[in-house]
């Protein structure tokens, strides 16, 4: 093992910057260049049916066959063009992943000859098996069938991989007794939801309201270890992150790496697949150095939400094809290493209209701020209802390793506004002005003639935040790198829809009295603003002193995702997700039946990585070079030699032989509590046992092995070590 350890590190000493195909091409020359495009529906397709296409995806009604076939025929016609010979149903299972099935253009006729085919009920539905996907009991392993079906508010694209093109057409995936068997279902029926309650709030200000839009800019944090580098460590191939390794002289304590110059061999890594996702319309903007090492981030400009949400899957699966050709390889798990910072995936989220409007941006004129002020109490209301469920949305086993340290919000879920607006909400609950104006900038008045109009963001920025609004948007920080976004997106649609709906009542309620809309409006904001002014922090979110805040607070602090997902046995959460359509009772308790599955089997995983490395390569190389410094101690023994270093050898030796029997004897241990834990038939009781014993042996184990990683030779030691793992780019 230790022989492999430093044919990888000759090998990572050897790399080269990859090469990238130089381009004198403005990026949007090629833009979108692989998506079958509007411009490429128009140039393929007849007048008609273009224009009827685009008025049945803005109404989202079914597509018939005529204009299927229509659609199939110009899909095929353009992919078949740009080289492709095969096509997909590419949809997003609940495994986290994407999923595909390659089918050809290539059929025979019916006298025999070979023809290219693709007819419009290939393109709205297939029929891929089910039975082997998470399903949490909805489907049985002999009952296969499960469909996908097309979504066409998302465009259809070209992969390429290993030389060839293959058309991928984005669907949603259901069982054959019609059950979401996806992430995409739950969230196109939020984002509906969520139209449909925003669009009357709305018309309380502008009857030319018709439609609102949630949108969504997803910044993607990610490692990147030299590839043979990441082979060489067991932990990293089969458990995503590194459950060995003791913190380096030097981590991210200098705060050097932050924004600084970015290395040259990662630097063509990234203008390699920001080209490929750039072709495939992902519009990254943004790329630099992340604060630990051998850290980075990319981020695109904001999109309509279910495309961000593809896109931010289609980009995870670019970015591992591309590093592998610059023999890098992508880590995406929320905590590979310990003592630096996690990665997250930071969802912006806002609202907008069809007239040009972002809900969540304050206006020119007090109307205009009282709209915005009832989107943006309503979401910090939503919020303060169900923060559980949100804590839940985000919940996993990779997650909790990265919340509650190195500027990853922690599990106690609060909003933070900024003095600013804090000081806004405040003065308007107190005299129910609406005290806000725009200019050039942003402008704040506060309601008190001595204080000034400032010229400056209207938050701040606090890292330790879940919930945090940034001006115009809020950003949801505490969703996991790894994660499929769909999930705590369908979540925040569907609460803040919700309680979008209950505004309205409340407001008609109080119009219907006799009362003027603004009056009803403002009355109704204030008594949200008062009701939810415990889930509005502006501190520390790390500190224990909000710890102690949250919980006089009434602010829950779950810390486990077994528990944290206890939130879906809720009455009130079943009656939310079934009367609004976006998850039957039976979904919902499949959800949580395969999240908690998913907990345990990571746990499990990570468990038999940890005792096969332990037992097989830590102890028996450990006891190799206690058996070296005996032979050395005997030697100048025999030679009268004995001195303060043999005294002081004699003690390591010891202290290695504690290490060693802490070890075995606690991977022992942890075993058996495997083996207690996977005869408990209740996925939740199991789930618990798993985070409560099994995993409660890691720390122990993996203490004793980072102290002799200390003690023995470093040419003996078997496992790449953290600063060979995070200072080699």
């Amino acid at each position: 093992m230790a022989i492999l350890r430093f044919k990888a590190l000759e090998l990572a000493s050897q790399r080269k910057p990859g090469e990238v195909a130089s381009t004198s091409q403005n990026i949007s020359d090629y833009f979108g260049e692989n998506v079958f495009s509007k411009a490429a529906l128009r140039s393929t397709m007849s007048s008609e049916n273009y224009k009827r296409l685009l008025r049945t995806i803005e109404s989202g009604d079914k597509v018939d066959r005529h204009l299927a076939d229509a659609v199939a025929a110009a899909m095929k016609t353009w992919a078949m063009s740009k080289g492709a010979t095969h096509y997909t149903h590419w949809f997003q299972p609940l495994t986290g992943a994407t999923a595909e099935k390659h089918d050809s253009f290539f059929d025979l006729s019916g006298d025999g000859e070979a023809i290219e085919n693709f007819k419009g009920s290939a393109l709205v539905q297939q029929e891929p098996d089910a039975s082997s996907f998470p399903s949490g009991g909805i489907r049985n392993t002999f009952e296969a069938r499960g469909y996908s079906a097309w979504d066409p508010s998302s465009p259809a694209f070209l992969i390429e991989n290993a030389g060839t093109r293959t058309l991928c057409i984005p669907t949603i995936f259901v069982s054959y007794t019609g059950e979401a068997l996806d992430y995409k279902t739950p969230l196109l029926k939020s984002l509906k939801l969520l139209n449909d309650a925003a669009v009357p709030v709305c018309q309380y200000f502008d009857k030319e309201v018709n439609k609102v839009s949630t949108t969504l800019g997803i910044e993607q944090e990610y490692f990147l270890v030299d590839k043979a580098l990441y082979e060489a460590r067991p932990d990293l191939v089969i458990a995503g992150r590194t459950l060995f390794g003791h913190s380096p002289a030097k981590g991210q304590q200098l705060e050097d790496h932050y924004f600084g110059s970015i290395p040259s061999r990662v630097h063509a890594f990234m203008v390699d697949f920001e080209k490929a996702a750039l072709r495939l319309g992902i519009p990254l903007r943004t790329r630099h150095n992340e604060v630990a090492p051998n850290q980075y981030e990319c981020a695109p400009t904001f999109e309509d939400a279910n495309l961000a949400v593809d896109h931010n899957q289609l980009l995870m699966d670019i970015m591992d094809r591309v590093a592998e050709r610059h023999n890098f390889k992508v880590l995406l798990h929320e905590k590979p290493f310990k003592g630096v910072n996690g990665s997250g995936k930071h969802n912006n989220w806002a609202m907008s209209t069809n007239t040009g409007v972002n809900l969540l941006g304050p206006g020119k004129r007090p109307k205009e701020n009282l709209q915005f002020l009832t989107f943006f109490i309503n979401t910090i209301m939503a919020v303060h209802t169900h923060a559980d469920l949100l804590r839940a949305s985000i919940a996993s086993a990779s997650n909790d390793h990265r919340l509650g340290a190195n500027e990853a919000p922690p599990a106690i879920v609060s909003v933070f506004i900024g003095q600013q607006l804090t000081a806004v909400l405040d003065e308007f609950e107190r005299t129910s002005k609406v005290p806000m104006e725009k200019g050039d900038n942003m402008y704040l008045k506060l309601g008190i003639d001595r204080i000034p109009e400032v010229l400056r963001d209207n938050t701040d920025r606090n890292r330790t935040s879940p919930f945090a609004f940034t001006g115009n948007k809020f950003e949801f920080r505490a969703v996991g790198s790894s994660a499929n976004t769909s999930s705590p997106m369908t979540v925040l649609n569907t609460i803040v829809a919700d309680q979008l709906q209950q505004f309205r009542k409340s407001v008609d309620a109080l119009i219907e009295s006799g009362m003027k809309k603004e009056l009803a409006i403002i009355q109704i904001l204030r008594e949200y603003v008062a009701a939810s002014k415990a889930i509005r922090f502006e501190g520390n979110g790390y500190s224990k002193e909000w710890e102690d805040e949250a919980a006089s607070r009434g602010l829950s602090n779950i810390k486990s995702t077994p528990l944290a997902l206890d939130v879906y046995e809720r009455d009130t959460v079943k009656k939310l997700f079934t009367e609004h359509g976006i998850f039957s009772e039976v979904e919902l308790e499949a959800r949580h039946e395969i999240l908690l599955e998913e907990y345990i089997k990571k746990i499990q995983i990570e468990s038999r990585v940890m005792g096969d490395l332990a037992v097989n390569h830590v102890i028996p190389t450990a006891i190799a070079y206690q058996n070296k410094l005996i032979q050395n101690i005997r030697g100048l023994k025999e030679l009268g030699l004995e001195d303060d270093y043999t005294v002081s050898t004699v003690e390591a030796i010891k202290k290695m032989s504690t290490h060693i029997s802490t070890i075995q004897k606690n991977v022992n241990a942890m075993i058996e509590a495997r083996k207690v834990a996977n005869k408990i038939d209740d996925a939740r009781e199991r789930a618990i046992m798993y985070n409560e014993q099994v995993f409660g042996y890691f720390d122990t184990i993996r203490y004793s092995v980072d102290k002799l990683e200390l003690m023995v030779d470093d040419e003996d030691w078997p496992l790449v070590k953290y600063r060979e793992l995070l200072f080699r780019h």
